[in-house]
């Protein structure tokens, strides 16, 4: 070695990192808006919308789009990626037009384009609606859309009844998405009138605010809901009756639009996987895409570096320290990263594979809390005592 008289630094870059979690907050939204501001709002392509106020007043009266902002706007200012399609001819054209495809030159149209969100604008959305033109083709295709994103679609459970409305919900099996019955009234400015105020609009936005306020461990579930003044049907709700409209439609994983004493709120917390599938909850579902994003996002600095033990327990270590911060939280109950040494052969690490295991726990909403109540006349016994401590 030379010789030297003085210092030498080594900046070392190796060890744990810290992930930093994913937005869970950012909408995906698709609607019809004939006369909105094509500059604004361009058809078949994703637009970044940062201030929703602004482009309440840019998207025109006709159709979905000024409405749905404005349920939105009504509950937080989240970051708005929005897709604005045609109106068909016919509800079915107007279907084809929201479910989208990809056209000749590889662009990618309707509900699509929310997957091009991430490489035009940076942003990938993780709430995703298209309130008002919900058909049974127009939510499957949201919740494929959904799975992709690792989002989460609300959508109108559609039915005249609550039986309609729960024969409507067997025809889903998505985790990703939650159906709500019926829909919201809330005054309109333009019209000067009561109007349909579509639920799915109303969840993105309350969804953004409790993402934002608590965390994506927090349902939709029972948080007051601004900005409406009534419901497009009667539903009748008994917290005590399961034989309730609410309980009916609840027993059937569909979430019901109830009335308190205290306003309006969404009253249901499951999704429409299957009963016996590990996600009947939306915030199992949502919080399991959390942290699946965020430590696939967060793991770049590892990718084709040399493969060695302290590479694989840095890998570790910067997981834990996530879950650390998650249970702190108060996101999960728990949860760690390990080496599985059977999952990793000679053979897999030799040609540069590494398998890493990791489980959590995730809180499930309080959804059947029970009282025992029971009337006793073991308080007479001191009956004269406490006379005497009256007088």
């Amino acid at each position: 070695m030379a010789f030297k008289h003085g210092i030498t630094l080594i900046e070392i870059a190796d060890g744990p990192r810290t992930l930093t979690a994913v937005s869970t907050a950012i909408i995906g939204l698709v609607a019809i808006a004939a006369d909105a501001d094509a500059t604004v709002f361009p058809l078949d392509r994703p637009a970044l919308i940062t201030n929703v106020e602004a482009a309440i007043g840019l998207a025109g009266t006709d159709g979905t789009l000024a409405t749905s902002l404005r349920a939105i706007a009504d509950h937080a200012r989240p970051i708005i990626v929005v897709v604005r399609v045609a109106e068909g001819d016919d509800a079915a054209e107007t279907a084809s037009n929201v479910i989208g495809t990809s056209d000749v030159n590889g662009l990618k149209t309707g509900m699509q384009a929310l997957l091009a969100a991430q490489a035009q604008l940076g942003v990938k959305p993780k709430i995703l609606g298209t309130p008002g033109l919900e058909t049974q083709a127009v939510t499957t295709a949201l919740g494929v859309v959904a799975q992709k994103l690792r989002g989460f679609a609300y959508a109108r459970a559609i039915g005249e009844t609550v039986g309609a409305a729960i024969a409507y919900r067997a025809l889903f099996s998505a985790r990703e998405l939650m159906l709500l019955m019926p829909d919201f009234v809330a005054w309109d400015t333009a019209s000067d009138a009561n109007v349909t105020s579509y639920a799915a609009a109303r969840a993105m936005g309350l969804r953004a605010l409790i993402d934002t306020q608590t965390g994506p461990h927090k349902t939709l579930s029972n948080v007051p809901v601004e900005g409406v003044v009534g419901l497009t049907k009667d539903i009748y709700w008994d917290i005590e009756d399961q034989a309730s409209d609410a309980g009916l439609l609840n027993a059937k994983e569909v979430t019901a639009l109830i009335r308190t004493d205290s306003g309006f709120r969404f009253w249901g917390n499951r999704t429409t996987a299957a009963p016996d599938s590990q996600f009947v909850f939306e915030s199992t579902v949502r919080v399991a895409q959390l942290i699946a994003d965020t430590i696939v996002n967060g793991m770049m600095w590892a990718i084709d570096k040399p493969l060695t033990p302290a590479l694989a327990k840095d890998i570790i270590e910067t997981i834990n320290g996530f879950f650390r911060q998650l249970k702190g939280a108060g996101v999960i109950l728990g949860a760690n990263a390990w080496f599985d040494e059977a999952a990793n052969s000679i053979a897999n690490l030799k040609a540069g594979k590494l398998r890493i295991d990791y489980d959590y726990t995730v809180p499930p909403p309080l959804e059947d809390l029970g009282f025992n109540q029971r009337i006793t006349d073991s308080y007479f016994a001191d009956f004269a005592k406490q006379l005497v401590e009256v007088v």
